[in-house]
């Protein structure tokens, strides 16, 4: 049996894992919303950009999935960067019904001018942690998050060679 890191006597919400993750979620929300508003764009615009730049997630349900979002939200948010010229719907293949998003030149352009905003904001909430103590954190929640991923999708995590 693996180490039992909490016990049920001692429990406090506001200790564990979960809770302390996605209330740095929510910090971090409220540190990036400022800045990103000052630039015409909400937090979760930002985000489907920057993943549409780096490959993260090129369809809505995925977009949907990864960030637990409603699908009828995203879409209306995927409508607004559409609007705006930012990113495109692209139908790949004979199946109408699976789009794909791309970025448009000038949503590169704009996701790359927001990139040292975002930079900026996340140095400074790491303001406090030297170089060794960011890379363990980082090492650290992608084992959390890879051993999350085993656990709810066991099938879609390689094994170790």
């Amino acid at each position: 049996m693996s180490k039992q890191h909490y016990q049920a006597s001692t429990y406090r919400a506001q200790e564990s894992i979960g809770y302390l993750v996605k209330r740095s979620h929510s910090l971090m929300h409220d540190i990036m919303d400022p800045v990103l508003e000052a630039h015409g764009f909400s937090f979760i615009q930002y985000v489907i950009l920057a993943w549409l730049r780096d490959g993260i997630a090129v369809n809505p349900k995925t977009f949907c999935d990864l960030y637990r979002h409603d699908s009828g939200a995203m879409t209306r948010v995927i409508d607004q960067l559409a609007e705006r010229g930012l990113l495109e719907r692209v139908r790949r293949g004979g199946d109408r019904r699976k789009v794909e998003l791309e970025l448009t030149r000038t949503g590169r352009t704009a996701v790359e001018g927001l990139i040292p905003l975002v930079v900026d904001k996340l140095n400074l909430a790491l303001t406090d942690f030297s170089s060794a103590e960011f890379a363990e954190l980082q090492r650290l929640l992608i084992k959390l998050n890879t051993t999350l991923q085993s656990a709810v999708h066991p099938a879609s995590v390689p094994a170790e060679a």
